[in-house]
């Protein structure tokens, strides 16, 4: 099967594409590259330093399927400057789905986002609890599912709702928590605990990319959520000590009051099934690190990065 994946160069991405390579699919990565690009060489990939607003035809001959991973994909970096995260995350993929339209795709797998409901303090956020977006990134991730569903008479729609990811990537974020947590863990033999009581729903990497292979393989449509832990920011400093044990846990005030649960009942009654926990997460962390497999890069925080550079990115 030939693929197209846009923001193919980032933290999901990378994996990704190398598992898609693994099953013998021919694959295209369209990214502007402005976090680096870790991709292998291969004789299937096609690696296309592209914005995704630039993705025409000829970039979608022969696609059978598009998974639509770019996007500003955080709140701090998504504040930075609206205008082009609402021209980033809903014009561009508004512009992308029409190229699919006209190119005659079978599926469009969208990369949206738990956090489109808001705060929540309901025990079961399912795909029915009302989306109530606080932030622009946020926001634009729910009008982008709006778009993509615009399209499903065209094409198979299916629409991700992931909790925040951790895990290992050859092209490392630091700035998600299990994954900042550990590192700061490893680095300064200190956990700092920003609030503790907010909630967040984490999903295994591994396991965010079986749910792409899950619907890349079955004609299953649709919005899912994707996590499979909620557990508090403390829960997740608990977790770090106990395979760190020399390591402090320092509490502080926060005012992110950010928190929300996720519960993922209807990917699972249709046959996904989860692999991989946050704490596996923790593990592959920490042997990578002791590998000297995760390096120093300003890249590691997404928005801090883009803060220094919008202007160079984005004009």
């Amino acid at each position: 099967m030939k693929i197209l994946v846009t923001g193919g160069c980032g933290y999901i991405g990378t994996e990704l594409i190398k598992v898609l390579l693994e099953h013998k699919h021919k694959v295209i990565s369209v990214d502007k590259k402005i976090f680096g690009d870790y991709l292998p060489k291969h004789k299937n990939l096609k690696n296309l330093k592209l914005c995704v607003s630039q993705v025409n035809a000829n970039t979608l001959k022969g696609v059978d399927t598009v998974m639509h991973l770019a996007a500003i994909s955080n709140d701090p970096a998504a504040i930075l400057n609206s205008k082009i995260t609402w021209e980033t995350n809903v014009l561009h993929t508004l512009k992308l789905l029409k190229m699919c339209k006209k190119s005659k795709i079978n599926k469009f797998i969208f990369a949206s986002s738990g956090s489109v409901y808001g705060i929540s303090k309901k025990n079961r956020v399912d795909e029915n609890t009302e989306l109530l977006p606080i932030t622009d990134y946020n926001k634009t991730k729910m009008v982008g599912e709006k778009l993509v569903e615009n399209f499903k008479k065209y094409f198979s729609t299916v629409i991700l709702r992931p909790g925040t990811v951790c895990g290992y990537s050859d092209n490392i974020r630091l700035d998600l928590t299990v994954n900042a947590m550990t590192l700061d863990a490893l680095k300064k033999d200190l956990i700092n605990v920003n609030g503790g009581k907010q909630i967040r729903p984490q999903l295994h990497i591994d396991d965010m990319i079986r749910s792409y292979l899950f619907f890349l393989n079955n004609n299953k449509t649709g919005i899912f959520n994707v996590g499979f832990e909620n557990y508090s920011i403390s829960k997740i400093a608990d977790m770090i000590n106990k395979n760190l044990e020399k390591v402090k846990i320092k509490k502080n005030s926060s005012i992110d009051v950010r928190s929300y649960k996720l519960y993922a009942g209807k990917i699972l009654s249709i046959g996904f099934k989860k692999s991989k926990s946050s704490n596996d997460a923790i593990i592959d962390l920490i042997k990578n690190f002791n590998n000297k497999k995760i390096k120093d890069r300003k890249t590691n925080l997404r928005s801090v990065f883009l803060s220094q550079n919008l202007k160079k990115f984005y004009g």
